[in-house]
């Protein structure tokens, strides 16, 4: 154990962002109320930052949050007067769980018991607006601060401050109850859910910060969700073509990072360690949302890109021509500077890296604090030569917010191309 407090809150917030949706997903349960269930494991947060300095970071830190967050939960119904009735109801609970027969019950789609993704369907209830949904489920089931759900939204820290403390209180008013709703109600939620798990699945192939290029326990939990989703709609193709997007991207895990932990770009990684049998998933997910003739969508687009990449040996290989196809289909769903962005990636290996800056630098006032975007204008410049415009560029992208793993890839790259200064010898 250690006193650090620098150490104790490095563990808290890596404590949170792994654990809170299990987190605040057993409390919610536990207590009926999502709002207060988020207080609660935020009260716990607080109390491990003052106790874990002094008395060392316990060997379950989320057990600890969960036990103490769950004390104040009975305080509370003490200070309600509630408390007796509660414990009828809980134990009321368990023992018809008891009584549930598991066979029965692995055969029910509509019987799938996973409080996470309970979790993710209450925060993505219709009730709330899609930019509420969206911060409060990254806040609570992503674990990401207000800081980083910022950077996500393109939003100021106090408007998302707003929005997540509004979606609570919207929840609270509705009663929204903890379950994951009948077949009747969930389309009105699945983009919504779509989305927050493949943004959980983003933050541990792509951290928004931290020391580490990948969280491979955080992208693994998203494909498990995804799986259960796919559980839950059969019937739904968007459900596989996520599934199949992660699958692709999560077969890349042992070849993103080299020796030192730094993050390697695509042509860099040693495609022979790519997870084939991964790949091989992705393939058949992929398959499964296009046998539904409905043609590919948001998530199954991405995933034909994915699939693009995994059937090259290298980046030469790869068929450029066709991601810039599907690029321009996804523009037609989603015409975000993000996708415009990495359209201007292919097109710099399809038609050089001339046109693609061009393509680029529209994007400069939409994108000028978000760090891909300075990384790739680095690239681009770097390969038509214009060096001290590439090493300027590196800097200005490891000086934004990101991952600081992938922030030090960038300084060396801009010092590989700092002039070097000559010898002096003495006379």
């Amino acid at each position: 154990m250690t006193s650090d407090s620098g150490h104790a809150r490095r563990a808290v917030e890596a404590v949170w962002r792994s654990e809170s949706a299990r987190i605040v997903a057993a409390l919610t349960r536990h207590t009926g109320d999502f709002a207060w269930a988020e207080d609660l494991a935020q009260e716990a947060l607080l109390e491990a930052l003052a106790a874990w300095p002094g008395s060392g970071i316990p060997d379950n830190p989320g057990a600890w949050l969960l036990t103490v967050a769950k004390r104040r939960a009975i305080d509370g119904w003490r200070r309600r007067e509630r408390l007796e009735q509660r414990i009828d109801v809980l134990g009321h609970d368990a023992l018809l769980a008891e009584r549930e027969d598991p066979v029965e019950q692995a055969g029910d789609p509509d019987r799938i018991e996973d409080d996470v993704l309970r979790l993710v369907f209450v925060a993505c209830h219709p009730v709330l607006q899609p930019a509420a949904r969206l911060a409060l489920t990254l806040r609570t089931v992503a674990g990401l601060t207000t800081e980083q759900i910022a950077r996500v939204m393109l939003l100021t820290v106090p408007t998302v401050q707003q929005r997540i403390v509004r979606a609570k209180r919207t929840l609270a008013a509705a009663d929204v109850p903890f379950e994951i709703p009948d077949r009747a109600e969930r389309p009105a939620r699945l983009a919504s859910v779509l989305q927050v798990v493949y943004l959980l699945f983003t933050e541990g192939y792509a951290p928004a910060d931290g020391a580490h290029p990948v969280r491979v326990d955080v992208a693994r939990e998203a494909v498990r969700l995804a799986r259960q989703l796919a559980a839950l709609a059969p019937n739904e193709p968007e459900v596989y073509a996520l599934t199949a997007l992660m699958e692709f991207q999560s077969s890349r895990f042992a070849a993103r990072s080299d020796a030192e932990g730094l993050p390697l770009t695509l042509a860099q990684q040693d495609r022979s360690r790519w997870d084939q049998s991964a790949i091989l998933r992705g393939r058949q997910a992929l398959a499964k949302a296009a046998s539904f003739d409905r043609g590919l969508g948001y998530y199954g687009l991405q995933a034909a890109v994915a699939e693009c990449h995994a059937a090259a040996h290298s980046a030469d290989e790869t068929d450029w021509s066709r991601i810039v196809a599907l690029y321009d289909a996804l523009l037609t769903l989603s015409p975000t500077p993000v996708v415009r962005l990495n359209r201007a990636v292919a097109i710099s290996m399809l038609e050089g890296p001339a046109p693609a800056l061009a393509a680029v630098d529209e994007l400069a006032p939409e994108l000028s604090e978000f760090r891909p975007f300075h990384g790739v204008r680095a690239e681009l410049l770097e390969r038509l030569g214009e060096t001290d415009a590439a090493a300027s560029a590196f800097l200005l992208a490891a000086s934004l917010a990101g991952n600081d793993a992938e922030a030090e890839v960038l300084r060396r790259r801009a010092a590989a191309l700092e002039p070097t200064p000559p010898e002096i010898y003495e006379a």
